[in-house]
């Protein structure tokens, strides 16, 4: 009989994992289960589901005294799915098991009462520190298997309980192995919101989105209630490329540890639209253990914050740091987390609180205090990180029933647009640059060249707008993104022209 049995598993912290010893210690004295090792509240818990797993399994739970320690003991450890094995670790010390049995290989997964095996959160992150600390195979719930497999080059054993587990470990009963499939998950579901051809003029607006999705820009829609800002920025998803092998890897995974989804592996670009009264924790994430939050949420997709002068000054001045390095890094009393964010932010607002500041249909009831106060709710900062600021009008009616017959789609021509300019930033950049709004200033300055017309147009307009170092910057980025739609190798003063008319001063 093996006294003290040790048995692998990870520990999701942040966006990372670290891998954890469980050892169970068994010795006389009264019957009684203790874990140690910085425990949560729902570990502690996991005394009474092992038990009851064991015995309802037809396993025999050892009337002895057992302690469990998960190792590193000085790393916060949360979760359930460090049930599998803590109870693969007692069936080891009380000698129901062998050690050679369950070496090189990794456990995870909730029990039930029942000894059933339930699908937990994290399981990406779980596969992928097998998979980093060289173990060779990943138990896992069955209902999880499909997120594991996006981790190439691991041998999965997908379990659905207890009982199933222990035949197959004695070489009883065989459970077939499973391995990555990442190219066989699946196409993204069909689009079912609005496409650009749904909305009725708005041409300025649509040129807008057209560039922001090219480049991966921040865009800002400002204009009167009801004339199609919202609308205009839902059709941005649709003008989105699918998501590739690693994003979708990533996005799944941080939707895994946030617990949005555990079973099933997220195929199309996230479009998180937080409501105004959502809290700062939830917008940027924290909490105890740290948590990824929407900004988070929407890695690889779209952030949209509809009203944006409603969201707490608090929440919105938060969102500064991911804008520039996008990556959010969260330090709490319980531990430090760092989580990627790289989102396209899309927002909405009315130009005043009535909303119809500077209509040509309706007069405006605001004083003018009124209207500095609320345009003051966002600060100069965050307004200097939106990249493209665009006014939308308000339609005209007698537009609004007149039927016209399209001979091509403007959607499919943008998509195509938006494609071919992406390809031209992956040609040039490679890997190192995803997209032109990524590049850092001192990239712009190596890869972007401008020709002496250009550059005299941008230092003029950048001294009457007094544009700071960071709008700068950005004009290029956008006029590049604007030449990369037109197939131009270089930027015209055409593009940096039409670059301007998307900028607001904000210095």
């Amino acid at each position: 009989m093996t006294r003290v049995a040790k048995v692998l598993t990870a520990a999701p912290v942040g966006y990372d994992g670290h891998l954890i010893e469980v050892e169970s210690d068994m010795k006389n004295g009264l019957p009684a289960l203790q874990i140690v090792g910085m425990g949560s509240k729902a570990i502690d818990e996991a005394k009474e589901r092992v038990r009851s797993a064991i015995s309802n399994s037809d396993l025999d739970f050892p009337a002895k005294k057992l302690v469990i320690n998960l190792a590193p003991a000085e790393l916060p450890k949360d979760g359930t799915h460090y049930d599998l094995a803590i109870a693969i670790a007692i069936l080891v010390s009380s000698g129901q098991l062998k050690p050679y049995e369950v070496t090189d290989a990794l456990f995870a997964g909730e029990l039930s009462l029942d000894g059933s095996i339930r699908a937990v959160r994290g399981i990406v992150s779980i596969a992928e520190t097998a998979l980093r600390s060289g173990k060779g195979t990943l138990y896992v719930p069955a209902a999880n298997l499909r997120q594991a497999e996006l981790v190439e080059g691991l041998r999965l054993i997908p379990v659905s309980s207890l009982r199933q587990l222990f035949l197959h470990l004695k070489a009883e009963a065989t459970i077939p192995a499973h391995s990555a499939t990442m190219k066989t998950v699946g196409e993204p579901p069909t689009h079912d919101g609005p496409l650009l051809d749904d909305v009725l003029g708005q041409e300025q607006a649509k040129r807008a989105l057209t560039i922001a999705a090219a480049g991966h820009h921040n865009i800002l829609l400002t204009g009167p209630p009801g004339a199609g800002k919202t609308m205009l920025a839902r059709t941005l998803l649709s003008l989105m490329p699918p998501l590739t092998g690693t994003q979708r890897v990533d996005v799944t995974k941080l939707h895994s540890l946030a617990g949005e989804t555990i079973d099933d592996v997220v195929l199309e670009r996230p479009f998180r639209s937080p409501h105004h009264t959502s809290s700062r924790v939830s917008l940027v994430g924290g909490g105890n253990p740290p948590k990824p939050g929407d900004i988070s949420l929407a890695h690889h997709g779209i952030l949209f914050l509809d009203e944006i002068p409603e969201y707490p000054r608090a929440s919105l001045e938060a969102l500064r740091q991911p804008l520039e390095d996008r990556t959010i890094s969260i330090s709490r009393a319980a531990g430090h987390a760092r989580y990627p964010a790289d989102f396209m932010l899309v927002a909405t607002m009315n130009p005043c609180p009535c909303g119809f500041y500077g209509d040509n249909k309706r007069e405006c009831t605001c004083t003018q205090t009124q209207i500095l106060k609320y345009q003051q709710r966002l600060s100069g900062p965050l307004l200097d990180r939106i990249d493209l600021v665009i006014h939308v009008n308000r339609v005209d009616n007698d537009q609004l029933v007149v039927h016209k017959t399209k001979t091509s789609s403007q959607h499919d021509q943008a998509r195509s647009s938006i494609e071919s300019a992406r390809q031209h930033q992956h040609d040039r950049y490679g890997s190192s640059v995803r997209y032109n709004a990524n590049l850092s200033s001192k990239q712009v300055s190596t890869s972007v060249s401008l020709p002496p017309d250009v550059l005299s147009l941008l230092s003029q307009a950048a001294d009457r707008l007094g544009l700071s170092t960071r709008s700068y910057f950005k004009l290029i980025k956008v006029a590049r993104t604007i030449a990369d739609l037109d197939g131009s190798n270089g930027i015209t003063a055409a593009h940096m022209a039409e670059a301007l008319q998307y900028r607001l001063p904000t210095s």
